[in-house]
């Protein structure tokens, strides 16, 4: 008999060869049975081929690659989804690399909750880069702000967490319109208004290798900031209540964060891009607000 298949790995991919080939081998290191997980690459519309990066790994576990237009990464997310037969989705990254026993541990973690959605950590692999140092600094902030109750977590990235797959469909999957960023916190909102629990579990974890400038860090806070006020409307709308923002001690402790953390960059440093930061959010939430209301 055939043994069942309980994960679907889901990984979007864009433009990034080389470090698609690291998520894939770092997925051929993962100590799970090679028949109970499959792997679903999604190319959103790569300018070079993906098949020679592809080729050395289909005889190493099961995999698919599938291309669409460019749509974004929730696109891309929901065109895996819909392809993949595993009991469980596990979304990772084209630049993440899971460790060994990832699976083994979302595996043993939906044995004792299979109705909740499972995130994991998540670890910076560039610490020699500020900027990278800097972005994953703030969504550990978040993380510690939004999952200080691993049982009551409220936020996960999109680039390591797992549910069932008749959840993922049950909610309706991503919602497209969040691009290219965002639509990952309005999907944990969303399940979390749908009744759904969200379990943090530390121990399921990947190395995020995203390589920032100065102007990348700006372009990807910018961008987070046009998800804020996406995400804020869309709440407001299903609560019926205005757009609120975090309190005012909630950006006093991210500003004090940096000096709570252990890395090789200063921490001086790292708070004043975390100003930087809250500027590109502040502006790409205005823009967004302006662009929506002409």
């Amino acid at each position: 008999m055939t043994a069942p298949l309980i994960f679907s790995i889901i990984i979007p991919t864009y433009n990034r060869l080389q470090r698609l080939q690291e998520c894939l081998q770092a997925l051929s290191r993962l100590d799970y049975p090679r028949d109970r997980f499959e792997v679903v690459v999604v190319d959103d519309g790569s300018e070079t081929p993906l098949a020679e990066v592809i080729a050395p790994f289909e005889t190493q576990f099961k995999l698919t690659l599938l291309r669409q237009t460019n749509a974004g990464p929730a696109q891309a997310r929901n065109t895996g989804a819909a392809f993949a037969q595993g009991q469980y989705l596990a979304f990772t990254d084209d630049d993440c690399a899971p460790l060994p026993n990832w699976l083994t541990v979302l595996e043993t973690s939906f044995a004792r909750a299979p109705d909740c959605v499972i995130g994991g950590q998540v670890l910076n692999a560039l610490p020699d880069n500020p900027y990278s140092t800097a972005s994953q600094a703030l969504v550990d902030y978040l993380y510690s702000h939004y999952n200080v109750n691993p049982d009551q977590a409220q936020f996960f990235t999109s680039n390591n967490f797992a549910l069932a797959a008749h959840d993922f469909h049950r909610v309706g999957g991503f919602d497209i319109a969040y691009c290219p960023t965002g639509e990952d916190r309005e999907f944990c909102d969303r399940l979390l208004n749908k009744g759904y629990r969200l379990l943090y579990v530390p121990a399921a974890q990947v190395y995020h290798a995203h390589y920032l400038t100065w102007r990348k860090f700006w372009q990807q806070q910018f961008h987070y900031g046009r998800g804020t006020f996406r995400f804020r409307q869309a709440r407001s709308q299903r609560t019926q209540k205005a757009i609120r923002v975090e309190p005012g001690w909630f950006y006093l402790k991210l500003l004090s964060y940096p000096f709570r953390l252990r890395s090789q960059q200063p921490a001086l440093l790292l708070a004043l891009l975390f100003v930087w930061s809250q500027i590109a959010i502040t502006t790409g939430f205005f823009w967004q607000w302006r662009h929506q209301s002409l």
